[in-house]
């Protein structure tokens, strides 16, 4: 299969809006990360996704709309928080969970009575699904357990004859995938997060619940509820490894650790090994999460056999990159 890449004009946008609603699927640009889009409600279509990405199929996918009003069409209930969130929050960065209508297949759903919404705040999305009159199923354009990826290029090295579609809008803004919130519960439950921040749900709405899968392993036989929620997820061929402590420490630990195929990755300064790369400002949050799949992606590119990479803040949107980091490093994380 040949894979064309197209500059986002209004004729690669029709050609996009074409193929999903003819049952293929293309990986477009959102402001989190490159999605593979499907029709939601193709059934074959969506399967398409799962063997693209080799993904399990117990994996909700998240469907992507481009107006309030097709919420109401595929969400059985739709509670008085979720509208307010919307009303503050969309378009943009944040993925909410209703009781679903049966118009959503369950291979959408990964078998569940829920579906996922979201209403993404990129133009090219939003001018497909709507030219489409469609309704977006897109997980990360990326192989399923590697970094997602946040530039054309990246989807490329991954998809290269396996899809027949990308549209390149540039690198996305934000880097990491939307906050995800089940409305399902008595208090709004907090399963991924994201640019969303708990601090900001909380402002808008109130009291809600982290799910112990934001920083702790699924147990085992537990239904997976979200995507992201998997043991081991965005990581490089590279083993990750996570070191906490002052940054001093985590030098001479990473330093002790030097070896060829030894990589770190800091904030911005002090480089305690030559294999070493920044993922941005140790006070810039938005920073280390626009530049963290990237910086996975490149150390396998030079060869990594390890990466030990100095532990972000929990707070904010610390928590999001923090949640990634832990997945990739299979919940290994050294104190120092």
């Amino acid at each position: 299969m040949l894979t064309r890449i197209l500059t986002p004009d209004n004729e690669a946008i029709i050609t996009a809006a074409k193929l999903l609603k003819a049952g293929q699927i293309a990986a477009l640009p959102t402001e989190t990360v490159y999605g593979l889009a499907a029709d939601a409600k193709n059934e074959a279509a969506v399967k398409a996704i799962f063997e693209a990405k080799g993904r399990p199929q117990d994996n909700p996918l998240i469907v992507h709309i481009a107006d309030i009003s097709q919420l109401y069409e595929i969400a059985a209930e739709i509670p008085d928080k979720a509208l307010t969130l919307a009303e503050k929050f969309w378009p943009g960065p944040l993925t909410m969970i209703f009781k679903k209508k049966s118009v959503i297949p369950d291979v959408t759903s990964g078998g569940l009575d829920t579906v996922a919404v979201r209403m993404p705040s990129h133009p090219i999305m939003q001018e497909i699904i709507r030219r489409g009159n469609l309704f977006i199923a897109a997980p990360s354009a990326n192989i399923s357990g590697r970094p997602s990826c946040t530039n054309a290029l990246d989807v490329f090295e991954d998809f290269n004859g396996k899809i027949p579609l990308i549209i390149d809008g540039g690198e996305c803004n934000i880097g990491l995938e939307s906050t995800v919130l089940s409305l399902v519960t008595d208090t709004p439950t907090l399963f991924r997060p994201g640019f969303v921040t708990v601090e900001q749900l909380e402002e808008t709405v109130g009291k809600i619940k982290i799910s112990e899968a934001v920083t702790s392993p699924i147990k085992q036989g537990e239904r997976v509820q979200s995507p992201g929620m998997k043991y081991r997820h965005y990581s490089p061929n590279a083993k990750v490894v996570l070191v906490k402590g002052e940054h001093s420490k985590v030098c001479q630990f990473i330093k002790d650790k030097e070896d060829s195929g030894v990589f770190a990755l800091m904030f911005e300064g002090e480089k305690p090994i030559d294999n070493c790369l920044f993922y941005g400002k140790r006070e810039d949050s938005a920073e280390q999460a626009k530049n963290l799949f990237k910086r996975l992606r490149e150390v396998d590119r030079l060869g990594a056999k390890t990466v030990y990479v100095e532990c972000p803040s929990t707070l904010g949107v610390g928590l999001a990159t923090f949640n990634r980091l832990i997945r990739a490093a299979a919940f290994e994380i050294v104190n120092v």
